[in-house]
């Protein structure tokens, strides 16, 4: 597939349009049905996700991922929220009206609330992702289970309600034992189908090409980004412009308001696909 290169103001996403979807960020929640621009890309559709019957997905981690069709990505962003950069992110999303997942730091979340309550105002999830981004694998597990409740603990408060019962371990590093205390919790962890690599330096265009390439080669999947990083920012409204071009479809995900009682329509049903052998190397100490 080609692509042209990414050139301010190309297209439909003008500054002036990401300028007034980011004072709009301030108002009230977002839904797909509040597009302002028959153009937009959108949302198509939101998938309630019992942790019951996923309590991990991601085929570059698990043996299990989200009953995504042909052409159907979900979109998420660790690490953040970093003002300078989760801004942009929401105003590109909002933009063209779609929805995504936010997997908090909690200490970004406590030094950063306003724009944790922006992440909101959206219509976007918050998930979880520690305290302070520790290789949770890597310390003791007393010390892991502190760094997992210290960070769901500043993202509720953050936002001064409860975020969503979805958790994603930094670098993706698990322990079976971690991994079973989330599942007794109640909490879906989520690792990711395909990324960005976007903890790499690199140019928005190149990063455009390797993520579209990507997602070529697998049709579909939980992608991973990241909020913090300028270049994802600065790439991510020609990539919202490639999804609509080539008639890729955004799923939002939520957590399903009653577990016991889901059904088929209203919540994601189990599918499993045979798990990928990655083509680069797994993320190990930035995501």
């Amino acid at each position: 597939m080609q692509w042209p290169p990414m050139r301010r103001l190309e297209g439909v996403m003008t500054g002036a349009r990401l300028a007034l979807f980011a004072i709009a960020l301030l108002g009230s929640p977002a839904r797909a049905a509040d597009c302002l621009y028959s153009d937009a890309l959108g949302t198509a559709r939101v998938m309630s996700v019992d942790p019951k019957a996923f309590p991990r997905v991601g085929l570059k981690s698990f043996p299990q991922t989200l009953p995504l069709a042909d052409k159907e990505v979900v979109l998420t962003f660790d690490d953040g929220p970093l003002p300078a950069t989760t801004n942009k992110v929401l105003a590109a999303l909002a933009a063209e009206c779609v929805q995504a997942t936010f997997f908090l730091i909690g200490q970004n979340a406590k030094a950063n609330p306003q724009t944790v309550r922006a992440i909101a105002a959206g219509g976007h999830d918050i998930g979880h992702h520690t305290w302070s981004h520790r290789i949770l694998n890597r310390v003791s597990e007393p010390h892991a289970l502190d760094e997992i409740d210290r960070g769901i603990a500043a993202d509720d408060a953050a936002l001064g309600a409860p975020a969503t019962p979805f958790f994603r371990f930094p670098g993706f590093a698990s322990t079976p034992s971690l991994l079973a205390r989330l599942q007794a919790r109640g909490f879906a962890v989520f690792g990711a189908d395909l990324w960005a690599s976007d903890w790499n330096p690199m140019t928005p265009d190149q990063q455009l090409h390797l993520l579209t390439a990507r997602l070529e080669q697998d049709g579909r999947g939980i992608i991973l980004l990241h909020d913090t990083k300028r270049q994802t920012a600065a790439m991510l409204p020609a990539f919202l412009r490639y999804l609509k071009r080539n008639n890729y479809k955004v799923v939002h995900v939520v957590p399903s308001p009653e577990p016991s009682r889901s059904t088929p329509e209203k919540s994601a049903v189990s599918r499993f696909r045979p798990r990928r052998n990655p083509s680069h190397a797994p993320v190990t100490t930035n995501n």
